[in-house]
């Protein structure tokens, strides 16, 4: 008995361990609403955003806005040795694009968006037809130059990228190749680029009925894994990815329940009720106790607090499930989501969107615009605070270190939110 139990308390101290391997220690007091800066009793040296109206102030924004300013430089200088070929969403000039667009809504600045066309002008000219969702494929480039174009009011430009968007859809409705489901390279990120094009150009610019299609691809696709697996009972769409049921955002179930609760996805209630619900429900199963999630339904580990595997992505889907579904449960397991990103979620990984610290903060902003607590701004604040000291931590450097998924534009991307968080909007996600 003695050395069963030593085994366990080895356990605990391996993964505790790797929990501070992949996070650093959350350096900041948690949100006291009592005490706002400037206010009487308040800390003359508080780093706390607050103005004493509740708004973040005036000093927080001028330093996230000079570092924008900082980092932006950096990425142009660093991009000029970014491999050519990459022109996806993810890591590639369609991610810069995105970035610039982002940018633009920001600040109308009419530079922005000829910025965003000559980075998506980069990737339409190297595009290979080997993929066809929104993070890396084709159907990112397309979607995000039909939007430039329309922006700038290039009309029969747009209306080409729309019509190339809608060739790709023959893959991804073919019952029979081997296209997964998720986002990442799957239907579930075709639906996306569909939604985001309708989202910025005009409600009818995608068809409902070729929406309608790939969510009948997907649900059909998902009733037709859980059957094989035998669990139509419990969980009624199953998917995997690389022989795994993965949980996350990126490659798993959340991202892709996620896009069939959009509500411009116009799924039919009924399905909805009869097929996603219970579906999530089985998911929610799965949580730790810690309140984090495993990186897939086999997986006991509980290593992982990112965007791509974890609480940061599924908060998305709980958030997204009590506006559906309108359940307290949802509501209760996101903020314990939050509470999860808040301890773990600054991120030795880096400060990216996908696997870093931004994408962790974009979970407080989500919770920020679905409650209006001001703790999730207070929050986000701090995640951004911990950017705007970006590079002096000693994160792992990713492989694309000026990406939108991976590196630096995503914590431009991320700290452009701060200004105003209610428009908040996580990058080929949120729509």
């Amino acid at each position: 008995m003695g050395d069963s139990m030593s085994k366990r308390l080895k356990l605990v101290s391996v993964t505790e361990a790797e929990m501070e391997e992949r996070s650093f220690n959350n350096p900041y007091p948690d949100w006291d609403q009592g005490v706002m800066a400037g206010s009487p009793g308040a800390d003359p040296d508080s780093r706390d955003p607050f103005d004493t109206e509740g708004k973040v102030c005036s000093s927080f924004q001028r330093k996230v806005q000079s570092k924008i300013k900082d980092l932006l430089q950096q990425m142009e200088e660093g991009l000029k040795t970014a491999d050519p070929h990459d022109f996806s969403s993810y890591t590639g000039w369609t991610g810069i694009a995105l970035l610039y667009l982002q940018l633009h809504r920001m600040s109308s600045d009419a530079s922005h968006l000829q910025r965003a066309l000559d980075y998506v002008k980069r990737a339409m000219r190297i595009l290979n037809g080997r993929k066809v969702t929104f993070l890396c494929g084709d159907a990112g480039p397309l979607a995000v130059a039909a939007v430039v174009h329309h922006k700038l009011n290039n009309a029969s430009e747009s209306k080409d990228c729309v019509s190339r968007l809608l060739q790709l859809q023959r893959s991804v409705l073919s019952p029979d190749n081997e296209m997964p489901d998720e986002l990442l390279y799957g239907r579930a990120g075709y639906l996306y680029a569909l939604l985001y094009v309708n989202k910025e150009i005009g409600a009818s610019t995608v068809d409902e009925g070729t929406i309608s299609k790939v969510v009948t691809a997907i649900i059909e696709s998902g009733k037709s894994f859980s059957a094989e697996q035998k669990k139509t009972e419990r969980c009624p769409l199953l998917y995997e990815w690389h022989k795994k049921q993965y949980i996350g955002a990126a490659h798993g179930l959340a991202g892709i329940f996620y896009m069939l609760m959009q509500p411009s996805a116009n799924v039919h209630p009924d399905m909805l009720a009869e097929l996603v619900r219970p579906s999530i429900d089985y998911v929610r199963h799965k949580r730790f106790r810690s309140g984090n999630f495993p990186s897939s339904l086999s997986n006991e580990s509980d290593r992982l607090v990112h965007w791509c595997h974890g609480a940061p992505g599924v908060i998305h889907l709980l958030i997204m499930a009590y506006k559906v579904f309108k359940e307290e449960k949802y509501l209760k397991e996101a903020a314990e989501c939050a509470e999860v990103i808040w301890q773990r979620g600054l991120l030795r990984k880096g400060y990216g969107i996908c696997h870093g610290t931004s994408g962790n903060g974009y979970a407080f902003l989500s919770m920020y615009k679905l409650t209006q607590e001001k703790k999730y701004l207070y929050r986000a604040c701090k995640f951004a605070e911990w950017c705007l000291d970006y590079g002096t931590h000693g994160c792992r450097i990713p492989d694309r270190p000026y990406s939108l998924f991976e590196g630096m534009a995503g914590a431009i991307h991320y700290l452009s939110e701060i200004a105003t968080p209610e428009t908040s909007c996580f990058p080929a996600f949120e729509l």
